[in-house]
């Protein structure tokens, strides 16, 4: 088999890194031809005392700082510290099958692609309809608008794909992430590579296990900061085909509701415009809710799309403003 290299950028993942790494352990990839790197932004709980004790038994496990803890730094760590000719990006919050890594590279000389990537089933550790709610909101079209996150029939090609298996040439040929964008560096790489001539394709047969926050806070905040970056992703790389269409509809809905709002204290028929957005939204996540709400209710399910939405839109303003600054004050 081919020489395979697991790479886990992570930071304070005491509660996860273990399941993780045991689960990669299990895998049915020959263990003389893996490498795991566990890359730590200098944990402050129990990781790298966790990392350590499974490398003195495990010696492909190696535990590798990354001082600057950023992700796009941890993983350009892992790539140049490695020799895998396949490279396989994983989040300490993951628990992948033990066909995961031999499918993916199987796929991925089949198809002479880039990058190939599998269905991600989205989990969490509590069972609480809060939880259960996010579950549901991430994992539907309406929340997320991602195919590796909704499934696929068949071998597809896409435009990014979660954990995926890249091709050490493909970053010989594409570059590194780019380590000025402290989130998309994933989906900024993967168009980098789209726009190249590489091909990547989700392999709907693979599946991995990702567990996500598990309160409505925990989801506002990882996604303001996922609306905050689209804004300066297309900053830092000079183009808009950094990232697609969808990653910005949030951040549009957001500001139809509040430009109408504040041009209605000049002329107040505008608010007609904002209240006819913010009712048809209501009435459609209402509906969706009732559609996919498994294990919670239909008011918590109904809260997971807005705090999504919201947050994510918000941190789209967020992100204007702080581009803003940056443009303004360049030269200070």
């Amino acid at each position: 088999m081919k020489k395979l290299s697991v790479i886990i950028p992570c930071r304070n993942e005491e509660r996860y890194i273990a399941k993780c790494l045991d689960s990669i352990l299990s895998s049915t990839y020959p263990k003389e031809a893996m490498e795991i790197l566990v890359v730590d932004g200098i944990s402050d709980d129990a990781t790298r005392r966790i990392v350590g004790e499974y490398a003195a038994v495990h010696p492909i496990i190696r535990l590798i700082d990354n001082p600057e803890r950023a992700t796009p730094q941890a993983l350009n760590l892992g790539i140049t510290q490695g020799d895998g000719e396949f490279i396989v990006i994983l989040s300490a919050h993951g628990d992948y099958p033990q066909d995961y890594f031999e499918k993916l590279v199987t796929e991925s000389i089949r198809l002479d692609a880039a990058c190939t990537g599998g269905v991600l089933n989205t989990r969490t550790v509590s069972d609480t309809p809060t939880a259960n709610a996010i579950i549901n909101v991430l994992e539907d079209r309406l929340g997320t608008g991602s195919r590796f996150r909704s499934g696929a029939a068949t071998v597809e090609e896409v435009d990014t794909v979660a954990f995926g298996c890249y091709r050490r040439d493909a970053f010989e040929t594409f570059g590194l992430f780019d380590e000025r964008l402290i989130r998309n560096q994933d989906i900024e790489l993967n168009k980098r590579i789209l726009r190249g001539g590489g091909k990547i394709y989700l392999i709907p047969e693979v599946t991995c296990t990702y567990y996500a926050r598990e309160t409505y806070a925990g989801l506002a905040r990882n996604n303001y900061q996922n609306g905050y970056w689209n804004i300066l992703t297309p900053y830092y790389t000079h183009t808009l085909r950094s990232l697609s269409l969808r990653h910005f509809v949030p951040l549009l809905f957001v500001l139809g509701l509040i430009v109408p709002t504040l041009l209605a204290l000049l002329y107040p028929p505008f608010l007609c415009i904002s209240g006819t957005l913010l009712g048809m939204y209501l009435g459609i996540i209402a509906v969706r809710s009732a559609q996919i709400k498994k294990n919670t209710t239909w008011l918590h399910q109904i809260a997971a799309f807005i705090v999504l939405h919201f947050s994510y839109g918000f941190g789209g303003i967020g992100g204007i403003i702080a581009l803003t600054k940056k443009i303004l004050f360049r030269g200070s």
